[in-house]
């Protein structure tokens, strides 16, 4: 066990477990029941496209996700479309990310406030949701992970001549700038760092390398925030904030300043930027020293203090584009494991090693529900793969096929074989064709007249219970026609979806 390995042959055992942990809980259920949801839907019609129509798309639409559509196109002509080659790039980031949370904690706690933290990043339930989910989320946590990994190891050394920090200072630049480039709201690591920055009252040079390189990182993504707003119609389903809505985040920090509470003072940490002869002294003998409350503590509040303040310019609260900030909670948690270990080794010198991970297994114990959950195709609000299999099984050649709304139509795309012989007649463009993600339909009028030649028609739509109503004059047309003129002879709702057939009178 860990806890009798020798310390000075621990240093490998400190990253290595969390990511294997992690990997493993990324691997277990990864297909899901072989089920895609709607948002990882988009992720793979788009990957399937060449490279030349994804950059065409990306001048109209989802230009924030650009990079990552390309990863995964990469992806995809390599390994092949599958929920697996979907996925894994999520299960392999979030294990990386658990790597450098340990290696953070057990620079700034101890070993087992490493391991620790490291192993409860995957446990989390946000974390456990976007460890296996195509988008691009677990990406940006990984490079906040490095990123902050970087800045740590430049703080906790002394300045001295000779010393080369420009190369690790330009990685860090580097990786913020390719995690804005996934999701320029990841930008949000940058004021978290600086509060850092603050805490451990690091020099001027130190203030003045970050800034320069952060600036960089900060003006190369510019040109990508800037465009991305033109498409902002992409987020305007996203709902104002509520007060109901900072519950779960005022709950996460709360359990964040409790971890922080248990981080006391060691006289081991290394120190931010020490000795300078530039900022103002040290007021206690443990000031301007690097801790995991420090480091973990902005990571968690900033960005989600954050994207509450963004939101109540524009609506932009989800925790999707923070969850990067788990890694903060993750280290705080570790923290507070290793101060347990360093309370009881004094009463129980040889089981104290024991605490880390008989809180994980109870932590597993705990949240099994919600560990089975996320694996459940019903942890999504539907399943595309799901409803192509019913649109097979009712199908027949020569009848029509709608969707409504236009999105639905996503299902065709990532199967389209469930759709072979059917005419999609309010499609005017195709998505590839019009260069976007649904295609183009034609107008009202144009569909009534299609419809009116059909004797059968299979409408592609959400299931009642998540059914949202559609304002589009496309979609009252197509509807007005089916009331009037068809009849339902079967109807079947699966995951979230519906399949209904409609005959005429």
């Amino acid at each position: 066990m860990l806890c009798h390995i020798p310390a000075a042959r621990r240093g490998p055992f400190v990253w290595l477990v969390p990511s294997l942990w992690t990997l493993a809980l990324g691997l277990w259920g990864l297909s899901r029941q072989d089920s895609v949801w709607r948002d990882e839907a988009a992720t793979w019609q788009v990957a399937g496209r060449s490279t030349g129509e994804i950059v065409d798309m990306l001048g109209n639409v989802d230009a924030v996700h650009g990079l990552y559509y390309l990863l995964m196109h990469g992806l995809f002509e390599l390994f092949g479309a599958s929920t697996t080659t979907l996925r894994l790039p999520s299960v392999l980031a979030v294990a990386a990310a658990a790597a450098c949370v340990a290696v953070i904690g057990r620079r700034l706690a101890g070993f087992w406030a490493g391991l620790g933290g490291g192993m409860a990043l995957g446990l989390l339930p946000t974390v456990q949701f976007y460890l296996q989910e195509g988008r691009p989320y677990a990406l940006v946590a990984a490079g906040a992970g490095l990123s902050t990994l970087l800045l740590v190891s430049l703080l906790s050394e002394a300045p001295g001549p000779g010393r080369r920090v420009w190369p690790r200072w330009t990685a860090y630049a580097g990786t913020v700038l390719v995690c804005a480039l996934l999701n320029w709201l990841s930008l949000l690591v940058l004021p978290a760092h600086a509060v850092t920055l603050w805490w451990v009252r690091a020099g001027r040079r130190v203030w003045l390398r970050w800034a320069a390189y952060g600036a960089c990182a900060v003006a190369a993504a510019l040109p990508l925030v800037l465009f991305s707003r033109s498409q902002s119609d992409q987020v305007s389903w996203i709902p104002q904030l509520t007060w109901h809505m900072m519950i779960a985040p005022a709950i996460l920090l709360a359990l964040g300043g409790v971890c922080a509470l248990a981080d006391r003072p060691r006289s081991d940490r290394p120190r931010a930027d020490r000795p300078r002869a530039d900022g103002p002294r040290s007021d206690g003998p443990h000031a301007g020293r690097l801790s995991a409350t420090a480091v973990g503590l902005p990571l968690l509040a900033v960005p989600q203090l954050g994207l509450i303040g963004i939101s109540l310019v524009q609506p932009l609260f989800l925790d999707r584009y923070v969850l990067f900030s788990m890694l903060g909670l993750a280290l705080l948690i570790g923290a507070g494991l290793g101060a347990a270990v360093r309370a009881a080794r004094p009463l129980v010198p040889r089981s104290a090693g024991l605490l880390v991970p008989g809180a994980i297994g109870v932590s597993v114990l705990a949240l099994l529900p919600v560990e089975l959950d996320k694996r459940a195709p019903a942890s999504r609000v539907d399943d595309v793969l799901a409803v192509a299999g019913e649109v097979a099984r009712l199908g027949r050649p020569g009848d029509a096929v709608l969707f409504v709304p236009a999105a639905r139509r996503d299902t065709a795309l990532v199967s389209p074989g469930a759709f072979a012989g059917l005419a999609d007649v309010a499609l005017e463009r195709g998505p590839v064709a019009s260069a976007t993600l649904k295609g183009e339909e034609a107008d009202p009028a144009r569909i009534r007249e299609a419809l009116l030649g059909q004797r059968r028609v299979l409408l592609v739509t959400d299931a009642a219970k998540v059914a949202k109503p559609s304002g589009a004059a496309r979609d009252a047309a197509k509807a007005a026609v089916l009331k009037e003129r068809f009849k339902v002879v079967e109807d079947r709702q699966v995951r979230g979806r519906r399949v209904t057939v409609y005959e005429r009178r």
